[in-house]
């Protein structure tokens, strides 16, 4: 190892930490890689002990490591770039993870198109359309899209306009003007374009300015149809923006993060502020952060959280300066198309703006106390501390993965591996696997072999406790591949049904699961997903397998030749009730092909 860092050049790039397996253990990025490195070593080897390792959870890490490797970059701004990256894709376990997979969904307005559109999305795009969001939770944004679609008729379809056609039941309903018919000029459909881009950016004065010109150019027009459906919209206006939770116009596009963590976890929560409007907030459970500096804690959530598909506001506000602010800047400046402010607002300001952010800022720091509160007594700790009680497991478990095995006579036989953390499912660490060693209706050795799969698999990632479908004897076989690996930091147990039981290496007798307690409940339902997902990749191969032609296994009879019979007899069955002279006429056969072709159709059939 000590050789090896020697060789490290002394340049801005991103390294990882391995474990034994080669598991990516740790993602970082360095201005010098190669003094980065270093610092974590010793000339003999040895942990340094400087203020950067004294926490528990690097000193964890340390003694794991077993190999470096790293990737060279041209400045930093590409190493926080890539950086960010390996994070989402390695899911290191000793990185701050954010563990929400979802991207959130925005308004597009497709400006960039000749007849705009209103959609919802969850990708970003730099092609010129304009977006509105994040909306988290999405109810919000559900609520506009509803009255944007009764108050401002713009076409909700798909369709490419470039050429005409017949309008839909939208027209008949007023809910769209029908530019697909022609039946709307440019210039009234743009306007119409217009108002939603001024309602969805907050600017409320504009608007109304804009709809009572045209309300009061209808009724000298005699138009009081059209003039009463402008009055209509424009107090539905009036009457959405005060049920908004307006927190102050001057602000613009705003997101306020605050932390409360206590021991070894910390929750973040952001207020979403559009226009001065509260759109939305969202919560984060930030694991294993005991030690952790705030302005790397600061640093490394903002750039996970904005690495995902999400446009930066204007500013970011915080309690506290993160680390190498000036290049988290030039990344998110990067991401938006212009300059994002990081700020931390002055305790002692008159500034009406400036006091504002700092009672925002204190309400966000107040309700994330408030949700890590509210975690520690009713959450999920509880009842995971009751199953350690109920079980005699070593340690409470944190992450609860299942094993299941789907097959039918022997046939298409095959194993699956679902994730449990944090109150819900990981659906990235879900695995499916074929059986390979095993022939005919052996239920142990099955699971053994799956087993010893996923043990092989997710290496570190393994879960603390492990859950497989079956009685004593499955369990027994798992222990036999949990042995034979040498792991020893995962428990085992297995979970029977008809009645519902839990089986366990340290209990003589099974523990009743019917008695519809959380934690009961909270096994079930983990061995029920792991039953599930089984089952759908079972029937999909099973499907797959009925669904194939057997021509597709004839020697020598490609997709021409496969056309050409079932063109010419219409069916497999045609096919098998073909003589020898009538297949070998069809032009490209002969009477060898035909021969192959009724003699393995006859086998396939039994």
């Amino acid at each position: 190892m000590i050789s090896k860092l020697s060789l490290i050049p002394p340049r801005p790039g991103v390294y990882l930490l391995k474990g034994a397996k080669e598991d990516v253990l740790y993602v970082g990025k360095a201005k010098n890689l190669r003094n980065r490195l270093r610092s974590y070593f010793q000339k003999s080897a040895e942990l340094v002990v400087d203020s950067t390792l004294r926490d528990a959870r690097k000193t964890s890490m340390m003694r794991n490591v077993k190999d470096i490797s790293y990737v060279v970059t041209n400045n930093e701004l590409e190493a926080l770039v890539l950086e960010a990256n390996m994070i989402k894709q390695y899911k290191p376990r000793f990185n701050i993870i954010l563990r929400d997979d979802k991207n959130y969904p925005y308004l597009k307005l497709t400006v960039n198109e000749e007849w705009p559109r209103l959609e919802v999305v969850r990708r970003i795009k730099k092609d010129g359309a304009l977006y509105f969001g994040p909306y988290v939770p999405a109810r919000s944004m559900w609520e506009a899209v509803a009255f944007i679609r009764r108050n401002f008729p713009i076409r909700p379809c798909k369709y490419s306009l470039d050429r005409p056609m017949r309008p839909c039941i939208q027209r008949q309903m007023g809910k769209c003007p029908a530019p697909c018919g022609g039946l709307v000029s440019k210039k009234e459909y743009m306007r119409i374009v217009e108002d939603v881009k001024l309602f969805l950016q907050g600017e409320k004065k504009e608007l109304l300015d804009e709809l009572e010109k045209r309300m009061e150019r209808f009724s000298e027009e005699l138009r009081f149809e059209d003039a009463a459906k402008i009055r209509d919209s424009i107090n539905n206006l009036r009457h959405i923006w005060e049920s908004q939770k307006v927190v102050a116009p001057e602000l613009g596009d705003i997101d306020v993060i605050g932390f409360y963590g206590e021991g070894k976890e910390t929750v973040a929560l952001i207020f979403f502020i559009r226009n001065g409007v509260m759109i939305g907030t969202k919560d984060f459970h930030l694991k294993e952060t005991a030690g952790i500096p705030r302005g790397e804690l600061f640093h490394n959530f903002i750039e996970q959280f904005y690495a995902k598909e999400i446009i930066p506001p204007d500013e970011i506000v915080l309690r506290q300066r993160p680390d190498e602010m000036k290049t988290l800047t030039a990344w998110l400046k990067d991401k938006k198309g212009r300059r994002v402010k990081i700020t931390m607002p002055v305790v002692d300001s008159t500034l009406r703006a400036e006091g504002k952010k700092l009672e925002l800022l204190k309400m966000a720091e107040e309700n994330a106390r408030i949700i890590f509160k509210s975690r520690e007594k009713t959450g999920i700790k509880e009842i995971l501390k009751t199953l350690k009680e109920r079980l005699v497991l070593k340690n409470v478990p944190r992450s609860i993965g299942a094993l299941d095995v789907s097959t039918i006579s022997g046939s298409e036989s095959v194993g699956a591996f679902v994730y449990w953390e944090e109150g819900g499912f990981k659906k990235d660490m879900y695995r499916h696997m074929k059986i390979k060693t095993v022939e005919g209706m052996d239920d142990y050795a099955m699971i053994e072999e799956i087993t010893g799969r996923a043990i092989k698999n997710l290496g570190e990632k393994l879960p603390s406790l492990v859950i497989i479908d079956g009685g004593r004897g499955q369990l027994e076989a798992a222990k036999k591949a949990f042995d034979e690996s040498g792991v020893k930091s995962t428990a085992i147990i297995s979970i029977a049904k008809k009645p519902d039981r839990a089986f366990a290496l340290s209990l003589d007798k099974p523990v009743d699961l019917e008695d519809r307690t959380p934690p009961s409940l909270l096994l079930k339902k983990i061995r029920d997903e792991a039953h599930r997902f089984a089952v759908s990749f079972h029937r999909k191969l099973r499907d797959k397998r009925l669904m194939e032609s057997p021509l597709k296994k004839i020697p020598g009879i490609g997709e021409k030749r496969r056309l050409a019979l079932l063109r010419h007899f219409g069916s497999i069955e045609g096919i098998r009730n073909a003589s020898l002279d009538d297949i070998a006429g069809i032009r490209g056969f002969n009477k060898k092909i035909a021969e192959k072709v009724i003699e393995s159709l006859k086998n396939q059939a039994g």
